[in-house]
């Protein structure tokens, strides 16, 4: 019987000291695996580097090292969903390129998908190289996710993760512009269901993350937007109790001038009344143009990359 093949695809953004130390780690651990052949398939995020003259000098002398090359800077989760769709492995791997996804986890993965797990995640105890400002701004976002969202996602867990053939051929019919992996995969298959690995993240062997908070912040939205409308009933509710204050205002003003006979200069009471309100109405405004903002992109139906398929012809051995 022939052996299975592991596709790992790797995202790579401005990682050129990086992927021939990810080849080095995973070339040594796959040696370790048993019953599976695998490729590599590098993903090149629009570096404006040499990473993809790196991935290039790979595949020169190993001829499993296939690239996509993306015209641009597409983002993260885009860059996976091309790896994905140029994958052939019965069963794929997804990690980043700065090795802290440990290649050393990757045998356990494939050993976990072997014996008949079909999803294998992650899930990151520890961070090295994240502050304690940040692991409590991540916890808070899940938490927050969480409770806006009708699929919970579990905390913590990175793209660093394996899904069998019949998982990745389903993602494939996802459309969306705006995707979240780990939310799709939730939403597939709760993950009190799937095989999880814990493990500690090292630092970055090289370079600097790319992720600064602005991207972090509209990543957070995006997540919330996709899975939950509840945004949405929350603008209604604020707009209801906007009105009712506007009405326990309006009553409170008619009773102290027909009643108390004791009015008052209403100035400051209009003012805050005024400012409060059409604050109100600017945030319902917003979640809603939000949603219709999600709906404008989609509709339009554009590809969701442009890339080259780059493999070594050459036919010899490795």
């Amino acid at each position: 019987m022939p052996n299975k093949l592991i596709s790992i695809v790797v995202s790579a953004y401005n990682e050129q000291d990086n992927v021939g130390e990810l080849y080095k780690q995973l070339q040594k651990n796959m040696a370790n695996v048993t019953g599976a052949d695998y490729e590599l398939v590098f993903v090149d995020d629009g570096s404006t580097d040499n990473t993809l003259a790196n991935c290039k000098k790979l595949q020169k002398k190993d001829k499993r090292v296939k690239i996509v090359q993306l015209k641009r800077n597409f983002g993260h989760e885009i860059a996976m969903t091309a790896g994905m769709d140029y994958a052939k492995g019965d069963a794929v791997i997804f990690m980043d390129a700065d090795l802290q996804h440990p290649p050393v986890y990757v045998p356990q993965m494939i050993k976990l998908w072997q014996e008949g797990n079909e999803i294998v995640l992650t899930k990151r105890v520890d961070n090295k190289e994240t502050s304690k400002l940040y692991k409590w701004c991540a916890k808070t976002f899940y938490y927050v996710l969480n409770a806006l969202s009708d699929t919970a996602v579990m905390e913590s867990a990175p793209d660093f993760r394996l899904i069998d053939r019949k998982y990745v051929d389903f993602l494939k019919g996802f459309n969306e512009q705006d995707r979240l992996f780990r939310g799709l995969l939730s939403w597939i298959m709760p993950h009190d269901k799937v095989a999880i690995i814990d493990f500690t993240a090292p630092e970055r062997f090289s370079g600097m993350s790319k992720y600064n908070f602005i991207k972090s912040l509209k990543l957070a939205v995006n997540s919330i937007l996709q899975f939950s409308v509840l945004p949405l009933r929350l603008a209604t509710v604020i707009g209801l109790f906007g009105a009712i204050f506007a009405l326990l205002m309006g009553i409170y003003v008619f009773v102290e001038h027909f009643f108390l006979h004791n009015p008052t200069p209403g100035y400051a009471t209009i003012m805050v009344t005024v400012v409060f309100l059409g604050a109100v109405q600017l945030i319902c405004l917003g979640i809603i143009g939000e949603y219709i903002g999600k709906i404008h992109m989609e509709v339009k139906k554009r590809p969701l990359y442009m890339a080259d398929y780059i493999e070594n012809k050459d036919k010899r051995d490795a």
